[in-house]
């Protein structure tokens, strides 16, 4: 399975359920890796899409301990292990994990590849993604040029899980 993020200098992913920042080409690389494949991100992440509209061209799972919860166009599963059960019917490697902070921690275990958006700026935040470059079992496998979004500079850059 993979991950797909985009972190501030403090690991820090978003604020009040919002992204901190939009990136156009951050968005062009979520939407190339993830169109055709199976997204699963938890009820918050869903909520904050515009009209809480599961994400077009995508199979979207939705992780939420609310059992009287729907969102049209989207499965709904209720722990951990139903998630796992479900994912279990489609390529781990076409499994991407998009947020948010509880999802990631819960599912990272489960993941090999991290596609990481790392943006140079520390931002106010409420919720991070755990910092990986601290972690044993991962190790940068690619990284991008330096890119500008006006005055901000980020990378692309994909962790892969030792093995």
């Amino acid at each position: 399975m993979n991950l797909i993020v985009a972190v501030d200098r403090n690991w820090g992913i978003g604020k009040d359920n919002k992204l901190l920042v939009s990136i156009p080409a951050d968005m062009k690389l979520f939407q190339r890796e993830t169109i055709g494949k199976t997204v699963v991100m938890g009820r918050k992440t869903l909520e904050s899409f515009p009209g809480g509209i599961p994400l077009a061209r995508r199979n979207n799972i939705v992780l939420t301990r609310d059992e009287d919860y729907r969102a049209k166009g989207a499965q709904i599963v209720h722990s951990q292990q139903e998630l796992l059960l479900e994912v279990a019917n489609y390529p781990s490697e076409d499994i991407y994990i998009i947020g948010g902070d509880s999802v990631y921690r819960q599912m990272i275990s489960y993941c090999d590849v991290a596609h990481v958006t790392k943006i140079d700026f520390a931002y106010e935040a409420d919720s991070y993604f755990p910092n990986l470059d601290a972690m044993d079992d991962w190790e940068i496998t690619a990284s991008s040029e330096e890119q500008t979004y006006f005055d901000l500079e980020y990378t692309f850059v994909k962790y892969e899980r030792k093995r």
